[in-house]
């Protein structure tokens, strides 16, 4: 079953580069400089994909090799991209941005096995329908583990009805999104990082209006004191948002302004 599943992996993998290459955030961009040549990179190398696929589905050993070749390269690829760029997007299996972690390795790595399987097995079509079904079911659990692509599909469903079920496991006596969660989904955004430079204190005080969650800290910008105020949706959680919108607000503690031009990289 090894050269059904990887065909029909790398064909989706394949068909994405093809359609919607993520050039703009690949860490490919750190070599070429230039998103259009990127562009065509991930278009071409979609196209080797959808090849390889295709004679994987038709029972062809080469193709195997080939596979298991892909998936060495795509090891190298990802030691580089983490290397020089941690933060940029892997540009695997679809536009979204999904920088390379230990499951992105984990899914180069089952492609060279895969494909070496397929290249010594018997051609998947001769197995029996029931160890083909539990097979091709164990596969598909197997890829979605290793796919932070495809977290959207099946993780944040998952965390969402545990939520509504169990509850929050930090939540307060009215049933409120704790504080805590909301600190803990600010410090994985990008304001946060951006605002970073300023912030000098742990959380002082939180309140909430309207369906958003105000954060206040303190901070040091230009030598002056300052007090920066993060807000956010009053009910978000890691559990439940990605990539979450935050406004941040930076005042002056002497002039009592607000300054607008200390945090140049949030938005």
């Amino acid at each position: 079953m090894a050269g059904l599943l990887l065909g029909v992996l790398l064909g989706w993998t394949g068909w994405l580069k093809l359609t919607a290459p993520a050039a703009e955030s690949s860490a490919l961009v750190e070599l070429l400089h230039d998103t259009r040549l990127v562009r065509r990179a991930l278009r071409t190398l979609g196209a080797v994909e959808l090849a390889v696929a295709a004679g994987l589905l038709g029972g062809l050993a080469a193709a195997g090799w080939a596979a298991a070749a892909l998936g060495v390269g795509f090891l190298g690829y990802l030691a580089w991209a983490r290397a020089v760029a941690p933060d940029a997007s892997c540009g695997c299996a679809s536009a979204r941005h999904t920088p390379v972690t230990a499951r992105s390795f984990g899914r180069a790595g089952l492609v060279v096995l895969a494909g070496s399987w397929a290249a010594v097995g018997r051609p998947w079509w001769t197995v029996e329908p029931l160890a083909a079904a539990v097979t091709a079911a164990a596969g598909l659990a197997l890829v979605l583990a290793l796919s932070a692509d495809l977290d959207h599909l099946w993780l944040l469903p998952l965390r969402r009805a545990r939520l509504r079920l169990l509850g929050h496991p930090l939540s307060t006596s009215d049933g409120g999104n704790p504080v805590a969660a909301s600190v803990q989904l600010l410090e994985s955004s990008l304001a946060w990082e951006s605002a970073a430079g300023v912030v000098r204190s742990a959380l002082l005080e939180s309140w909430d209006d309207a369906g958003w969650r105000f954060l206040r800290f303190a901070g040091v910008a230009a030598g002056r004191p300052v007090t920066v105020v993060f807000a956010l949706a009053a009910e978000s959680t890691v559990d439940t948002v990605t990539d979450p919108v935050v406004r941040v607000t930076v005042v002056d503690d002497e002039r009592q302004e607000v300054v607008g031009d200390l945090l140049p990289l949030v938005r």
